[in-house]
């Protein structure tokens, strides 16, 4: 079981033209903070947060309880001028996790709501003996040499994000989620999602858009450790000059 966590700023909206509209390079600062702020303390617990649309954030959360949420809260409440709600779910898949940690917080209000502060809505949390987490870190082969030293960096960005859309969308079908992390990685949470469903989708991107794809994945009963060993499956990949374009490592107690 997978446990999800919907992080998700109070008012923002409203707030951001309050009394009169805040100067852009503010909001993105305070979003880019509170981004590094959360993941900070969600990573104290092995965790690992990733960002939407930056007032909206999606965190895997194996081993954080009621009391660990409330502390980031709390934390979030003394230190900025905005709160967080959240909402957790579990399930068997990220995907089903998110939307129930996603339905339970919208039971208590909306996100523009003046009257919705600070909530913890928890549909219920993963026991420890039933914790597993399976990450993908998936990356184009090759970025560097025949896109981001050949041609501008805005039409490299933007099959990046080609790729992101073709890979979320084949995904999800799997109860699978997808994260852009930076450069040409991606995170991809995806419980349930086998070796054999993961090289079909790396295949069909590589015949439809012509974008070569590789990824490791790790397994672990948190975030952070099936992440790292994901990391540790990509790079045996590297070394072995690609001959296998996904590669699994599972960590064991």
């Amino acid at each position: 079981m997978i446990q999800m966590t919907l992080i998700q700023i109070d008012n923002y909206g409203p707030w951001t033209v309050t009394p009169n509209p805040r100067n852009e390079s503010d909001l993105q600062i305070l979003q880019a903070e509170l981004f590094a702020d959360v993941q900070r303390q969600i990573a104290m617990k092995k965790g690992l947060v990733f960002y939407t649309r930056f007032d909206n954030m999606l965190a895997v959360t194996n081993g954080l309880n009621e009391e660990d949420h409330m502390r980031i809260q709390r934390s979030i409440r003394n230190r900025y001028p905005i709160t967080i709600s959240m909402g957790v779910g579990t399930a068997k898949t990220p995907y089903e996790a998110q939307k129930i940690a996603t339905e339970v917080l919208q039971k208590n209000g909306g996100a523009q709501s003046e009257d919705r502060t600070e909530i913890l809505a928890i549909d219920s949390l993963v026991k420890p003996e039933d914790s597993f987490v399976q990450m993908a870190h998936i990356d184009i082969n090759g970025i560097t040499e025949s896109l981001t030293d050949i041609i501008p960096a805005f039409d490299t960005n933007f099959l990046v994000n080609k790729a992101q859309h073709y890979l979320m969308t084949k995904l999800i079908e799997k109860g699978a989620l997808l994260f852009f992390i930076g450069g040409d990685n991606f995170m991809s949470p995806c419980n349930e999602l086998t070796t054999k469903d993961l090289m079909e989708i790396i295949e069909e991107i590589d015949e439809e858009i012509d974008i070569p794809l590789k990824a490791g994945v790790g397994r672990s009963d948190n975030a952070e450790d099936a992440a790292y060993m994901a990391d540790l499956g990509l790079e045996e990949i590297r070394e072995r000059n690609n001959e296998e374009l996904v590669y699994v490592l599972e960590k064991t107690n």
